[in-house]
Order: structure tokens, then sequence, then C-alpha cells
């Protein structure tokens, strides 16, 4: 089993690793990148053959890795038959894309970004159908949306592309929030999120008074992501994406999760007729208009994206008939329309390679340009339409076989059988359009490109699924019988029904079907042959039916009616009455809370106070008050004062017996008061005047903000009284402190809490505290100091500080000849201040200290060279990466987190040991160390990138002022 959990891993990382190494390879590695990706899907090629013999017997393969194993949060991958299927199409139809992409993609096209995108998207398609559960498959069903819209908006430069990027990821990734939704909910009602549990809880779920909320969210994010009525509209508008990436992502991929889930949770979820009624309609509505409009598309992807619209419909139907046959057929399909679009896509992006265009209106004759291309393109639109001896037809025909059962006794179950045939009739339709108007009569004259068929290589793909498209059409039990077999009994779990792969079932009512829809399409086709050879515009009776306008309104409602004016009540550009409103939410919420449960306000006993501390105290309130009052005035003065109230708080950590927060406290202090004093250095300056509000209107103003004041105050007041006057009895401090040591191999409780007992909140603030600095950094850099901010402070103007020596020396300006004998001080102090941070990273897991304060000591060196010296001084001399510390401490404190799965052991667990190390002799050594330094790198980083960009406004300041003086000189000259 171990060996079996290491494979299926290597199937989901192998991906993501070939995505990280295909971004480091240069532009013009073409061949490499393409080998890379290559080598990758063969790999999980030979991975899935491996396993294939367990997956036969059926068996299903797991391997478990504990996350958060007491809210059933483990990270799962769980193999059956029907994940090995699209495991083989994802790697299969993968390995074709990516050779097909080789020689398709122009040699001026960022070759690593494309290549780095799909194998992303590869991975996270890989996880979507091997994650074992619920929250994880929503994890990797966010990622299938945000690594489609990086490949649908690949050409970036095109208007088209980013419109179809963003629309596709709006209405998917809203789809996915949906699902969330659901799975939380399918969760709740088992009490397990473990797939495997879900799936053998169907009459739990199905009895349940939550079970239509699920479905409809589940659903909603199923039929969103296979863009099912009236979700369709955002696949036509991706197909602004290069070919490799439509034929992947609509083929095999990205439009597939939404049915394969729907499949995925059949056996838990089918048994009811809401079942029918959720899925069975929009099924059957997706199915006929997206026939329907795919026989007038003009643009060849565009007919093939409808088309792919329709079938998708045709596969939620089936699944929505909610009966064993129907499922087998669904399935069926799922695997034939895979290769038999593929491939079209495929010969689509020759044609418009070839002959530069995809315009159906100006192709034709092709068949006598490229014969290769036009012979396997029209098998594989054979297949499409349903002709026999190809494996649409075997499909098609189990899905009109099941259309005349009946399921459920309604009018909608009794119309199927003639839906089914009209359906079938428009796929016939536009079927014969795309190999008559494209291959056949007079030859198109006015194409951009002479066209030819391409490199063998470019054909090869296409040939392998047509071929494939032929076999499965001809001897369909000896090819694909066993897998298919073994995907259904996985999904149906013990209720597979007697089914027939036989070419020939005799004259049936099935096989009558196929042949009025094959006869009914040609007669349609032929019938508007002139109308579609016009310049048309959209379909008869649905042209006004736009799904993109419709989502462009929706969007303009929510933004410009329902948000704005939501803004507009709760927000302004003040920051005052947010600050207000912030405030006053927190108070209601508190006081709710309280009068919910109420809560004692005398819960232990209250020692006597110290003078000594009182003394403290009061000097942290005067320091507290006289920065309230005198942020109104004056700012330098509200900064120090307020300074002095975290000296306060620091002194009182220390009085009671809290070192790490005292130090903690003290550090904090010193840098945000010096970030806070650089960043109010470019501030405008207050102008007093005369207000116009009357008297009363100021007082009252005033009354409501001190109202606001006292009770926040007086509320954390009491919050501190209860915490620290609470009994300790049936806390769980002492189960820290009694841990700590034992498990977590510190002597220091709160490193031990913060990189052990606690780490996943640590993981996450220092994630959230490296997207707040790279925030920072961003606003600052469109930042411009006010105009009245720009002079020089009062302590400087006696230095001539633009005279021509300095100007030349390439000092910065700014701090040249200032603080000249503190300045050699600060600079000589970057070292033992470095030194002192390591000191107190190695002692933190046993004394004060550790990887936070260990990394603002780090940032003060940095502060202290950047005052000493200025932003160019310091600069010319360290090469200063901060990004790239803070992407450094989040990797390293991840990967120690997943170090824990090597051993069994959930994510994040420490490991404590003793080693022998020469000279110093046993020394206590724990993986948190490890974390600790993860700490390290992203407070240092996200420290130094915000001191990096208050310190270049200064450089701003300094070249606006040299621009404005070569302005006033050339002008003199003049």
């Amino acid at each position: 089993m171990a060996d079996d959990a290491v494979l299926l891993s290597l199937i989901i990382a192998l991906p993501f690793v070939g995505s990280l190494l295909a971004a480091l390879l240069p532009a013009n590695a073409r061949n490499a990148e393409a080998w890379l990706a290559g080598l990758i899907t063969v790999g999980i090629l030979i991975i899935a053959a491996i396993l294939w013999p367990k997956i036969a017997e059926p068996a299903v393969v797991r391997a478990q890795f504990e996350w958060l194993p007491e809210y059933g949060l483990n990270f799962v991958l769980r193999l059956d038959g029907f994940a090995w299927l699209f495991v083989l199409m994802i790697a299969g139809i993968g390995l074709l894309v990516v050779l097909y992409a080789r020689y398709y993609m122009s040699p001026e096209d960022p070759v690593p970004r494309f290549f780095s995108f799909l194998l992303a998207f590869m991975g996270a398609m890989l996880g979507v159908v091997l994650s074992g559960n619920l929250i994880q498959i929503v994890l990797f069903w966010e990622l299938t949306s945000l690594f489609s819209f990086l490949l649908i908006a690949y050409w970036h430069h095109s208007q088209s592309a980013r419109d179809g990027a963003r629309i596709a990821l709006t209405v998917t990734a809203a789809g996915g929030l949906s699902l969330l939704a659901g799975m939380l909910l399918l969760g709740h009602i088992v009490g397990s999120y473990d797939l495997d549990v879900v799936l053998a809880s169907g009459q739990k779920i199905v009895a349940h008074p939550l079970y239509l909320a699920a479905l409809i969210l589940v659903a909603l994010g199923a039929l969103t992501k296979s863009a099912q009525f009236p979700f369709h509209f955002w696949l036509p508008r991706a197909m602004a994406a290069p070919t490799p990436v439509s034929a992947y992502l609509h083929s095999a991929t990205m439009v597939k999760a939404g049915v394969f889930l729907l499949a995925r949770l059949w056996p838990a979820m089918a048994g009811h007729e809401y079942w029918f009624w959720v899925l069975a309609p929009v099924g059957v509505a997706t199915l006929v208009i997206g026939a329907f409009l795919a026989l007038f598309q003009q643009d060849l992807k565009g007919l093939l994206a409808y088309s792919t619209i329709s079938h998708l419909g045709l596969i939620t139907l089936l699944l929505g008939l909610g009966s064993p046959l129907a499922a087998v057929a669904a399935i069926f399909h799922i695997m034939n329309h895979a290769t038999f679009k593929a491939s079209l896509f495929m010969a689509a992006g020759i044609i418009d390679h070839e002959a530069g265009t995809r315009d159906v209106r100006r192709l034709g004759g092709l068949y006598r340009a490229m014969p290769i291309t036009a012979t396997l393109a029209m098998v594989a639109a054979a297949s499409m339409a349903g002709v026999p001896l190809l494996n649409g037809f075997l499909s098609k025909e189990m899905f009109f076989a099941e259309t005349i059962e009946y399921h459920v006794d309604t009018a909608l179950d009794h119309l199927l059988p003639y839906i089914a045939t009209v359906a079938g009739m428009f796929s016939v339709g536009y079927s014969l359009r795309l190999i008559h108007q494209v291959f056949f009569g007079p030859p198109a004259t006015d194409l951009p490109h002479k066209p030819h068929d391409p490199v063998i290589w470019m054909l090869l793909p296409v040939g392998l699924l047509v071929l494939i498209c032929l076999l499965v059409g001809i001897v369909p039990a000896q090819t694909v019988g066993g897998v298919l077999a073994v995907a259904v009994e996985s999904v149906l779990r013990g209720q597979t029904p007697s089914y027939s792969l036989a070419v020939w079932h005799g004259f049936t009512p099935a096989l009558l079907m196929s042949l009025v829809a094959t006869a009914g399409g040609i007669v349609i086709y032929l019938s508007m042959l002139r109308y579609l050879s016009g310049n048309i515009e959209g379909a008869p009776l649905l042209r006004e039916l736009k799904g993109k306008r419709l989502f462009e309104r929706a969007i303009v409602f929510l933004s410009w009616r329902w948000a704005k004016g939501l803004e507009q009540v709760v927000s302004t550009a003040r920051l005052q009455p947010q600050m207000r409103l912030l405030i006053g939410v927190t108070i209601m919420l508190a006081l709710w809370s309280f009068y919910i449960r109420p809560v004692s306000l005398a819960p232990g006993s209250v020692q006597g106070a110290d003078l000594e501390f009182m003394l403290v105290w009061l000097v942290g309130a005067a320091c507290a008050l006289g920065a309230a009052y005198q942020a109104k005035y004056h700012r330098l003065a509200a900064v120090i004062l307020t300074g002095g109230t975290g000296l306060a708080v620091c002194l009182t950590f220390a009085w009671f017996s809290a070192p790490d927060l005292a130090l903690t406290q003290l550090l904090v202090e010193v840098v945000t008061t010096v970030l806070l004093l650089l960043g109010l250095r470019w501030l405008p300056k207050r102008i007093e005047g005369i207000s116009s509000e009357t008297i009363f209107s100021a007082r009252l103003r005033r009354f409501r903000d001190l109202t606001i004041a006292v009770g926040g105050g007086a509320g954390l007041a009491m919050l501190s009284y209860l915490v620290m006057t609470w009994p300790l009895t049936g806390s769980i401090s002492s189960n820290f402190l009694e841990r700590a040591y034992t498990e977590g191999g510190g002597r220091n409780v709160v490193n031990v809490l913060l990189v052990d007992f606690r780490g996943f909140d640590t993981l996450g603030e220092i994630a959230v505290l490296g997207v707040v600095a790279i925030t920072v950094y961003a606003l600052l850099r469109r930042f411009r100091p006010a105009r009245d901010s720009v002079g020089l402070p009062e302590q400087k103007k006696f230095q001539n500080l633009y005279d021509a020596d300095i100007q030349g020396s390439g000092k910065d300006p700014i701090s040249a000849h200032y603080l000249l004998v503190p300045g050699l001080i600060m600079r000589l102090l970057f070292p033992v201040i470095a030194m002192m941070a390591v000191f107190l990273f190695m002692r933190g897991h046993d004394l004060p200290g550790g990887g936070f304060v260990a990394g603002l000591t780090f940032a003060i060196a940095f502060i202290l060279q950047y005052m000493a010296g200025g932003a160019r001084w310091v600069e010319a001399r360290l090469r200063i990466l901060p990004v790239r510390w803070i992407g450094v401490g989040l990797l390293a404190a991840a990967l120690t987190g997943a170090g824990a799965w090597l051993f069994g052991r959930p994510f994040l667990t420490t490991a404590f040991a003793y080693v022998e190390v020469p000279v110093l002799g046993k020394l206590p050594l724990a993986s948190a160390l490890l974390f600790d330094f993860g700490v390290v790198a992203l407070v240092l980083g996200a420290t130094v990138l915000v001191l990096i960009a208050l310190a270049h406004q200064s450089l701003r300041v300094y070249r606006a002022a040299a621009a404005a003086r070569t302005t006033s000189t050339t002008s003199g000259r003049n």
C-alpha cells in the first residue's frame, strides 16, 4: 500500500513540478519544453498502467495523508475504475496535445508560459478526479478554473482572449463557490467529508431534509463547469484560446469536470425524483439549443464549441434520467466524445494554421489541397454525427434506446424520444456542414495562406484519435469493453445492469431513430444550404439569445446598481467614517454575543495592585490620551505618544512574566514607529480653517465619536479583565504546558505553540502578512507625495543638497552628509544586529526568541542602513530581494508541513530528537526549526519590502526636483 501511495502522489505531483520547471526554461527552448511535458504525461500513463491490475479486480487504491483529522479534512487520493478512465483521458490526450502544440505554437510565442500553464492545469484536473475528500475536490476544482483562465488568456494582447478568460473564470469560479456550499452540506448530512463514506450513504442523503439544497448547490457547480444552459455562453468565448488549449480543455478535461462530478456522485444523490427534475430539463435544453446554434456558426471552432455544449447536454440528460443503463451510456459517451472532439479541434487548428482563417464561408475545396487532414476530419465529424462503424454511433444509439424507456411518468419523459431525434438531426446537419462547406465545393481563392497538409508530427495526434474512433466503432468490446466495465462498476457500485457493446442489435427502435435523425439532418442541411452560405450572423429564432450580453448586463447590475448603492450607504472615501462603521459593528456583535450568552464580571479573585505597575499604566494611558488628542494637530507627537503606550504594554508583558511577548512587542514598536514616521513624512500638511459645520453638529459628531471610543475601550478592558481573572481549571493552557517539551521538543511554550500546536494558524498568518506587504508595496509604487511634503524637513535645510558635487557623487542627496557620525555607527551595527537575529532565532525553541522576533531584529538592521545611508547607498552595496524572501519563507513553511506526510503523520507534525554534533555535543533538533526559518524569511521580506517602498519616495522627489531644475535651466538659456 505504501508503494501505491507513492504512485498516486506522483500522478498529482509530476504535472505541478513540471509546470515549475517549464516556467524556468528559456523562452527559445521549444523542444525542451515539449520533451519535458511529454515525458511527464508518459510517466503518468506508465503509472496508470502499473496500477491497472489492481483497478481491474476491481478495487480502489487509496493514499491518505492526515491534514486536519479532527475536522475530517485529510488529503486523500483515491483511484478506482472511473477515475482511472479519466486519468487515461487526461494524460493520453494531454500527450497528443503536447506533441500537437510543439508544431502549432509560433516561435514568437512565450512557449515556457504555455507549457507551464498546461501542466499546472493537467495537475489540477488530475487532482479533481483523484480526490477522495469533498473539500479537496473543491480545492482542485477552483484550481482548474484559475489555470484555464490563464490558458484562455494566453494571448493576452487580444481583447477577445481577455474577455473570454474573464467570463469563463467568473462563471466557473462562481459555480465553484456554490459547489463548496453543496459539499459542506453533504459533509454535514453524512457526518464525514470522505468520498467513500459519502458514496455509501446514498439513502441517508436522499432522505435528509437538506437533500434538495445540497443537490441544487452541487448541480450549479457542475452545470457551470460543463457549460450547461443557461451558463453555456462562456464556452464559445473561450475559443479565443490557442487551439491546443481548446482541444484539451473542451474534449477531455475542463468541461468534462462537471459531468465527471455528476457521475461520481450518482450513487449518493440519484435516488430521488428531484435528481431528474434538476438535471434532465437542463440537459434537454442544452442538447437542443447547442445543436441548433452549432448549425449556424461561421467560425469553425465556434461550431465545434456549440456542438460540445450539445454533447455535454446529452451526457447531463443521461445522468439525470437516474437509471443504471443511462449512466452506462453517459460514461461511454464521455469516452467517445473526448476522442472525436479532440481530433476535430486539432483538425480545425491545422486548417487555421495552414489556410490562415477559420471562417467557414471563406473555406471550401480543401480536400484537394490537404487530403490527409480532410480525410481525418471527415471521419471524426462522421463519428460526431453518429455514423455506423464509428464510436459515436454506439453511444448515441444507447442514448436513443434509453430515451424510449420511462423513468419519471411525466410529459417530459414521454417527449424525450422525439426531442432526442430532433437533436440528432441537427447534429447530423452541423457535421455535414463541416464536411461539405470546408472540404468540398469550389476551392477557396482568397485565403491568407496557400493551404497544404502540415508536417506528419502535427497530423499524428489527429490520426491516432481517429484510429481510436474506428477501432472502438468496429470492435468495441475488444478495445474498450474492459475499461468501460470497470469504470461503470466503480460508479454504479453493485447496480451495474447488463448491456451490450455489439455493433449490430437488429432492427430496433433506437436504430430507427438513428436513421430518421440521419435522413432528417441531411434534409435540414440541404434545405438551409443557401441560407448558411450567406453572410448570416447568428441563428434564426434565437438570434437575440446572447448569453454574453445577459452576463455583462448582470455584471453591470451587480456592480453599478447593487454594489454601488451598497458602497454609498456603508462606505466613504474618508478614513474616519470607515473606522467608525468598523468599530461600531464590532461593538454591536460583541454586545450581541454577551446578550445570548451572559458572562459574569466577577469570575475569579483579584489580587492586590502594585503601585509601580499602576504608575506604568498611568503613563501608558496618558500617552494614549495624548496621542488621540494630538492626532488632529501634530502627527509626529501622536506617533511618539502611541509608542509610549506600546512601551507600557511591553513592560506589562515583562511584569507578568511573558518575556517572549515583551520582546516581540518592543521590536514591533520600533519597526512600526519608524515605518509610520517614514509614511507620515509624505502626507500633506493639515490645513486649519473654519469648519462649515455648525457648533451643534460639531458637538454631536464629537459626542458620537466619544461614545464609540468609550464603548470600544470599555469592551476591550472588560475582555482583558475576564481573560486575566478567569480560573485556569478546565483551561487548555495546562495541556500546552505539559506537552510543550515532550511532544514539541521545546521549553519555550509560546514558540512551540506558534510553530507546532498552532502551526497551521501561523502559516495562514504569515501568508496574510506577505500578501499585505506586497499590496502595500504595489499601492506605494503608484503613490505620489503631496506637493507641500516635497520640501526638506527643517533639520536638513542647512545643507545645500542639490549642489553639483552631491549630484555628481551618485549618493542619495537627501541623506548625504546627514547624521555623519551616528550614520557610521549605524552602518557598523549591521553585522552585530544580524548576529543578534541569528542568536534569537536559534534559541527561540527553548528561550525567549523565535522566528518572528528574529525577522523583526534583522529588519531593524536594514532600517538603520537606510536611515544612515539612504536608499541609493544601501541598494548599491546590498542586493535586496524581499519578494523572494517572502516566497522562500512561504515555501519553507509549507514544505516543512508537507514533509510530515512522508512519515505518515498529519500536516505540520513536528519531529524532535537530540543530535550528537562534534565539539558541541548533544543538541536538540526539531523540524519546527525549518518552519521557523520560513517565518524569519517572510517577516524580514515583508518588513523590508514596505521599507523600500517608503524609502523610494525620496528618490522620486529628487528626480522630480532635478527634472524641474533642468527644465528651468533650459528655458533660462533659451
